[in-house]
């Protein structure tokens, strides 16, 4: 029986000059704009490169195929969701338990919920190109963050702070899912949000003496 090959996801290759960062930018960009206009299954790799005013030979030196631009979007939105949970863990270190909570959850949700239409599309997508790799290569860093930041909490805990944050990251991560999944995330956001914020202070508060 031949063997199967998976396609190729990884960019060709990276690029190093200044103009060629600007064109990978373009195309990812593209790629977000025509996902949430006409949909996964529509989405070329000739109608992204004419959205991202480059041609298609442009785009195949980073991208051999759409799957590997969905992954680069993907790969872009959660380093972006993980670089704003390190910055509030950042300027958030020796706070209040429940402080350093509701920094998590407003830079996690703001990071996530930037751009509702392509988070969405994104999360709908995820599956098919490897999405959970992704998300658990981000998850781990923003873990370990969180970690260290609930080390610092001014009140003498009564939990291990890595007990503390594998609870909290599954609420963000649960409610985001919620979020996603529903019909309007943009109109649900601001509520959820507020829900959010009494269940992790309500956890928070077992969690301190």
């Amino acid at each position: 029986m031949p063997t199967l090959l998976k396609p190729a996801l990884k960019p060709r290759k990276t690029p190093i000059q200044a103009r060629s960062s600007a064109s990978v930018d373009a195309i990812l960009q593209a790629t977000l704009q025509v996902l949430t206009s006409v949909g996964k299954e529509r989405l070329t790799t000739t109608r992204v490169a004419a959205r991202a005013g480059v041609s298609v030979g442009t785009l195949y030196q980073y991208f051999p195929n759409k799957s590997a631009l969905l992954q680069a979007c993907l790969r872009v939105h959660m380093d972006q969701v993980r670089g704003a949970i390190e910055t509030a863990c950042a300027q958030h270190r020796s706070a209040s338990l429940l402080d350093m909570g509701t920094a998590l959850i407003f830079a996690y949700l703001d990071a996530k919920m930037q751009n509702v239409k392509a988070s969405a599309a994104l999360y709908a997508v995820s599956s098919d190109v490897d999405g959970a790799a992704i998300a658990k290569a981000a998850g781990q860093r923003s873990r370990r963050a969180i970690v260290d930041l609930f080390a610092t909490a001014k009140e003498p805990l009564t939990k291990d702070p890595e007990v503390i944050a594998n609870a909290v990251v599954s609420a963000l991560n649960g409610f985001s899912r919620s979020l996603l999944e529903s019909k309007s995330p943009e109109l649900q956001l601001e509520s959820m949000r507020d829900e959010l914020i009494v269940l992790v202070h309500a956890y928070l508060r077992t969690c301190v003496r």
